[in-house]
């Protein structure tokens, strides 16, 4: 097959990139600097970016199927991905891939996110949606400014617990679905094996770098303090702080089979992943 992956550089699509070339796919990349983009067999870099959604577009009808998801720090997911999705139809592509977020078909039909989902459904081209939830990649990305300088997760969690996914497993999830057809036009929540406090995942993780790192639950407005502070844009500071209520109420908890189910292994566990970014956390 060929396929678009949208978002090519970041944490979740370069996995796809990487899956589907290893699987003996063609790739046309989407990114914001495609020039930086590394030189493989089967792989090609294209301009695709949030700030203009409509570049880009005309390489789909190169390729059969699509993957999307919303770059991190936007929260008009809608008007970035609906051109993608419209685009897609016309040009009559076998599958397209949308990844979202855990619970957001709960969400309001006008809410960017679940008005793209809709959009997708109702498309007429073969679809999967998946919804992870919080990834064990936010430790030593969003969250490492606090446990490098004060040895603290600082996160508004409570003491409610998290069944947080690697994002490795989201990207086979995306490569098994975007080549197959055997869960056609379904939905799935994709979660890891385990439900973690983040007092449990500051433990582990202390466990393996050598230094005590705790967990401040801190206050809404504190957190949305943090994150302006750490140059993220107000309204998707925002919307963080709206999924943390939701992880604190204990909507983040539920163990689902899903990743077993679709990719026939084992979610990668918390452990797991410490051992391989631990290098991370050292000072």
């Amino acid at each position: 097959m060929k396929v678009f992956v949208y978002g090519a550089k970041g944490l979740v699509g370069q996995n796809v990139v990487n899956g589907l070339l290893e699987a003996g796919h063609e790739v046309i990349a989407g990114t914001r600097n495609p020039e930086k983009g590394e030189s493989k067999k089967g792989l090609r870099w294209v301009f695709a970016d949030a700030m203009d959604p409509k570049k880009g577009l005309d390489a789909l009808s190169e390729v059969e199927a699509l993957f999307l998801l919303s770059p991190p720090g936007h929260t008009n997911q809608f008007d970035i991905l609906s051109p993608w999705i419209e685009k897609g139809k016309s040009v009559g592509l076998k599958k397209i891939v949308l990844m979202t977020a855990m619970g957001v078909e709960y969400a309001p039909p006008e809410a960017p996110f679940r008005k793209t989902e809709l959009l997708l459904e109702d498309s007429g081209v073969s679809w999967n949606i998946i919804r992870p939830n919080w990834f064990m990649q936010n430790f030593h990305t969003f969250w490492i400014q606090g446990i490098m300088e004060a040895d603290k997760i600082f996160f508004p969690g409570g003491n409610a617990v998290t069944s947080f996914i690697d994002a490795r497993d989201i990207s086979i999830v995306a490569v098994k679905l975007l080549t197959s057809d055997s869960f056609k036009n379904q939905a799935f929540a994709l979660t890891g094996g385990e439900a973690l406090t983040h007092t449990q995942v500051a433990e582990k993780i202390s466990k393996q770098i050598g230094r005590t790192i705790g967990y401040v639950d801190v206050s809404p407005e504190d957190f949305k303090k943090g994150l302006l502070g750490a140059g993220l844009p107000a309204d998707y500071s925002d919307f963080l702080v709206m999924i943390a209520g939701s992880l604190k109420e204990g909507n983040s908890s539920p163990i689902l089979d899903s990743v077993k189910k679709i990719t026939g292994k084992e979610p990668i566990n918390f452990d797991s992943y410490v051992t391989t970014y631990v290098s991370s956390w050292k000072k």
